[in-house]
C-alpha cells in the first residue's frame, strides 16, 4: 500500500505541475507504430521530421511502406538518425501488422501476452518498443519503460540502479491500477519531467519531485 500511495503521489505532483500530456501526438494508430520505430534512439522531433516526410510523399501507408524499397524509405526517414536500419525494422513492423490483418481492433482481441511476444520476436524491436506500440497503437495496458523512467526511480531510490526492465515494470503495474489511460499518462509526465529535469546530468531545482528525492540528494541539489 506505501508504494502504491507513493506513486500515486509522484504522479499528482508530476500532473499538477504540467497538466494533461495528451501522448501520443499522432492522427492515427498506424502513425503511432511508426513512430515507435522511428523514435528509437533520438529525440521525438527528429521522428517526427521523419513522420512528416512520409506524409509529404504519401508513405505513410503500410501498402506503400511494403512496396518502397529500403533504400528510398531509408532516405525518407533519414532525420530519425540510423535510417537504413530504421528502415528494416520498419518494414518489418508493418508486414507483422499487415499479415495480422491491418485492423487496429481484431489485432488488440488477439490479447496482451500473445501481441507483446509476437512484437519481440521481430528483429529490433526492443521491450520499450513493443511497449508504447501496445499501449499507444492498441490502448493496452502495458506500462512503458525509458531511460527517464529509469532515472526518476533510481535517483529517488524507488528501485535499486542495477533493475531490469521487466522488474521496474513489474513495479508499476503490481502497485497502479491496470488502467491503460492512468499508464498513458504517467509515462508521458515522466518523459515531460525527465526531457526538462531528469537528464543525463539532473536539474533537480524547481523539479516538481524535487521535495520528494532522498534527504541527501535534496541537499545536494540544494547546494547545486
Amino acid at each position: 500500500m506505501q508504494v502504491r500511495n507513493t506513486l500515486h503521489a509522484y504522479f499528482q505532483d508530476l500532473h499538477s505541475r504540467y497538466g494533461p500530456q495528451k501522448w501520443w501526438p499522432a492522427e492515427s494508430p498506424f502513425e503511432i507504430i511508426v513512430g515507435a520505430v522511428l523514435v528509437q534512439s533520438t529525440r521525438w522531433q527528429n521522428a517526427e521530421k521523419a513522420i512528416a516526410t512520409l506524409k509529404t510523399f504519401g508513405l505513410l501507408d503500410p501498402a506503400r511502406i511494403l512496396e518502397t524499397d529500403e533504400e528510398t524509405l531509408g532516405l525518407a526517414i533519414r532525420s530519425s538518425g540510423t535510417f537504413r536500419v530504421k528502415a528494416r525494422r520498419l518494414r518489418a513492423v508493418v508486414q507483422w501488422f499487415v499479415d495480422r490483418g491491418a485492423d487496429v481492433d481484431r489485432i488488440r482481441d488477439l490479447g496482451l501476452p500473445r501481441l507483446r511476444e509476437e512484437l519481440l520476436a521481430l528483429r529490433g524491436i526492443g521491450r520499450e518498443t513493443a511497449d508504447a506500440i501496445l499501449l499507444y497503437a492498441f490502448g493496452l495496458p502495458t506500462f512503458v519503460i525509458d531511460r527517464y523512467t529509469w532515472r526518476v526511480l533510481t535517483r529517488h531510490e524507488l528501485v535499486p540502479e542495477d533493475v531490469t526492465y521487466e522488474d521496474m515494470k513489474e513495479f508499476f503495474e503490481e502497485n497502479l491500477e491496470r488502467d491503460r489511460e492512468l499508464y498513458n499518462e504517467f509515462h508521458a509526465q515522466i518523459v515531460k519531467v525527465g526531457i526538462e529535469h531528469c537528464r543525463s546530468k539532473a536539474k533537480c531545482s524547481g523539479c516538481p519531485l524535487e521535495s520528494r528525492l532522498p534527504r541527501r540528494d535534496r541537499t545536494e541539489a540544494l547546494r547545486g
